[in-house]
C-alpha cells in the first residue's frame, strides 16, 4: 500500500491523502506514462514509409527504427522491479519519463537513419519501464476490494493504446510530417513528470536496496539473451529465418544465454529478476496465457491494417479511422467492467473474452477484396470488447493472489510475457502469410491454366479490352497476364489471411484450460504467503 505520511508528500498530495483521493492521483500519474508507451509502440508504423523517404533507407534498414525500440523494451522490462528497489520507485519513474521524454525529442531531430535509431534504442529503454512500474503501484495504491476499478481506468488507456496510436500517428504524419508523432510526446510528458512529482511518495531510503551487490553477469545474459531473441522475431522473415547464418547465430545465443540466464537467477543471492515468483502458480499460468493474449490480440490489431492498406487500398488515415470504434467499444466494456469483476470470477470473464476473440478471428477469416469498411465493423467492434474482457480480468487472477512484496517483480514478469507474446505473434504471422501466400499462389496458378477454357476465355476479354486503349496486340496480351497474376497474387493474399485468423481463433481455445491454473484474484494474499 501507497504510504501517506505527510511528511513525506507535498502539500497537494498531503491535501490529497486528507481528502481521500491520494490513490486516484497515483492512478492518474502511472497511467499517462503507460499510455505513452502504449501507444508509441503503435504510432510509429503507419509514419515508416514516409521516415524511409525522408532518410533514404531501405525497407530493412527502415525496420530497425520498430526493432530497436522493442528489444530495448524487451530488456528493459524485466530489470523494472530491481532497478526500482535499487534506486527507489520515484527517483527511477521520474527518471525513466524524462528520458523517454527526451529521447523522443531526439527522434523528432534525427538527421540520419542511425541518429533515429539510437534515440529509438533510448526512448525504449525509458518507456519499457514505464508500464510494468505503472501497474504494480496501482496495485499497491488500492486496497483488494477498489483494485478492478482501478485496473478498469488504468487498463482503458493500455487497451484503447494501440488502436488510438495508428489514428493520432496517420493524422499527425499527414497534416504535420513523421517527426511529429515524436514531438507530441513533450506535452503529455511534462504533465506526466510534474504529477510525479506531485503525488507520488517521496523513496524511503530504508527500503532502497542500494547496498546489495550488482549481478552484473545476470544483466549481460538478460541483454544478450533477450536482445538476440527479439532481433530474430523482428528480422527472422526478412532474412528467410534460419537460411540465414545471422538469424541461426542469434538463435543459439539467445537459447545459450537463456539457460545461463535462468541458472544465474536461481543461484545468486540478490538476482536482478526474482524468478521465484514463477513458483505463485497464478503467475506462471497467468504470464503464459499473456504470451498468447499478446500474440493473439497484437497479431490480429497488426494483421487487419496490413490487409486494408494492401488490399482494400486504405491510406494511413482511413486504416487509424478503421480502429477507432473498437477503441470506444473498449472504454465503454472497461467502464462496465469495473463494477462486474466484484461479483464475477475474473477466470469465466477472461474464458468469454477467449472465445469471443476467437468469433472474431473467425469472422475475419471471411473477409475478401471486396469487403469495406461495413464487413470490419461489427468484428473490430466486437474485438475492443473482448480484450477488454481477458486484459483487467488476468491481470485481477494473475496478481491478486501474490503477496505484496513480490508485486512488483510479479508485474515485470507479466508484462514482459504478453510483450514478448506480441513480438512472437506478429513474426509467426509474416512468416506464415508469406509461406500460406506462396502455396496458395501455386494452387491457384494450376487452376488457371492457359489450357483452361475459362481462362482463356478471361485472357481474351481482358487483351481485348486493353486493346480499345491503343494498345498493340502484344502490349494488351502482356497486360492481361500481368492482371491475371495480380489477380491470382491478391487471392492468394486473401486466403493466406483468412488462414492466419483460423489459427488465431484456434490458439484461443486451445490454450482455455490454462485459465484453470489462475487465481480468483479476489483477496490479497498475506504479506508472509509461499
Amino acid at each position: 500500500m501507497i504510504v501517506t505520511d505527510p511528511s513525506r508528500l507535498s502539500p497537494l498530495a498531503a491535501l490529497a491523502a486528507r481528502q481521500g483521493w491520494l490513490p486516484w492521483a497515483v492512478l492518474i500519474t502511472a497511467s499517462l506514462g503507460a499510455i505513452l508507451e502504449v501507444i508509441d509502440v503503435s504510432i510509429v508504423n503507419v509514419a515508416l514509409t514516409h521516415m524511409q523517404g525522408n532518410l533514404g533507407a531501405t525497407l530493412s534498414e527502415i525496420s530497425w527504427v520498430v526493432t530497436g525500440y522493442s528489444v530495448a523494451n524487451v530488456i528493459i522490462i524485466p530489470l523494472t522491479a530491481w532497478l526500482g528497489r535499487r534506486f527507489g520507485r520515484k527517483t527511477y519513474f521520474l527518471f525513466s519519463l524524462v528520458l523517454f521524454i527526451a529521447s523522443s525529442m531526439l527522434c523528432g531531430l534525427a538527421t540520419s537513419l542511425p541518429m533515429l535509431i539510437a534515440a529509438r534504442i533510448l526512448q525504449g529503454l525509458g518507456g519499457g519501464v514505464l508500464l510494468a512500474n505503472a501497474q504494480s503501484v496501482i496495485f499497491e495504491s488500492f486496497p483488494p476490494e477498489r483494485r478492478s476499478l482501478a485496473q478498469a481506468v488504468f487498463g482503458l488507456g493500455v487497451i484503447t493504446g494501440p488502436a488510438i496510436g495508428p489514428i493520432l500517428g496517420g493524422y499527425l504524419t499527414d497534416t504535420l510530417g513523421w517527426r511529429w508523432i515524436f514531438f507530441i510526446n513533450l506535452p503529455v510528458g511534462i504533465v506526466s513528470v510534474i504529477l510525479a512529482i506531485t503525488f507520488l511518495p517521496r523513496d524511503d531510503a530504508s527500503q532502497k536496496k542500494t547496498g546489495e551487490s550488482v549481478d552484473w553477469l545476470g544483466i549481460i545474459l538478460l541483454t544478450i539473451g533477450l536482445g538476440s531473441l527479439q532481433t530474430l522475431l523482428e528480422e527472422g522473415q526478412q532474412d528467410d529465418w534460419f537460411a540465414s547464418r545471422f538469424i541461426s547465430a542469434l538463435a543459439v545465443t539467445s537459447v545459450v544465454a537463456a539457460v545461463l540466464f535462468v541458472w544465474r537467477q536461481l543461484t545468486v543471492s540478490h538476482p536482478v529478476v526474482d524468478l521465484r515468483v514463477l513458483r505463485h502458480r497464478s503467475v506462471a499460468a497467468g504470464s503464459l496465457y499473456s504470451m498468447v493474449l499478446g500474440a493473439g490480440l497484437y497479431g490480429v490489431i497488426f494483421a487487419v491494417p496490413v490487409f486494408a492498406q494492401n488490399y482494400l487500398h486504405f491510406n494511413a488515415m482511413q486504416t487509424g479511422n478503421l480502429l477507432g470504434p473498437g477503441a470506444i467499444t473498449s472504454a465503454v466494456v472497461m467502464i462496465m467492467l469495473a463494477r462486474v469483476t466484484k461479483f464475477v470470477d475474473p477466470r469465466v470473464l477472461v474464458a468469454m473474452g477467449g472465445l469471443l476473440t476467437a468469433l472474431v478471428a473467425y469472422q475475419l477469416s471471411h473477409i475478401t477484396t471486396q469487403s469495406g469498411t461495413n464487413e470490419l465493423f461489427w468484428p473490430l467492434v466486437l474485438r475492443g470488447g473482448s480484450s477488454v474482457l481477458m486484459f483487467l480480468p488476468l491481470s485481477l487472477a494473475t496478481l491478486g493472489p501474490v503477496p505484496t512484496r513480490d508485486i512488483a517483480a510479479s508485474a515485470g514478469f507479466y508484462n514482459l510475457t504478453r510483450q514478448l507474446g506480441g513480438s512472437i505473434g506478429i513474426a509467426l504471422i509474416t512468416t506464415v502469410l508469406a509461406r500460406r501466400q506462396a502455396l496458395h499462389e501455386s494452387i491457384l496458378a494450376e487452376k488457371v491454366s492457359l489450357f483452361n477454357q475459362a481462362t482463356q476465355e478471361r485472357l481474351e476479354m481482358l487483351t481485348a479490352g486493353f486493346q480499345t486503349h491503343a494498345s498493340s496486340v502484344v502490349n494488351a496480351h502482356h497486360q492481361a497476364l500481368a492482371v491475371m497474376k495480380g489477380t491470382i497474387q491478391a487471392q492468394a493474399g486473401v486466403l493466406s489471411y483468412a488462414d492466419i485468423f483460423r489459427y488465431v481463433a484456434l490458439a484461443f481455445i486451445l490454450t482455455l484450460p490454462l485459465l484453470l491454473l489462475l487465481g480468483k484474484g479476489g483477496k490479497q494474499a498475506p504479506v508472509d504467503a509461499h
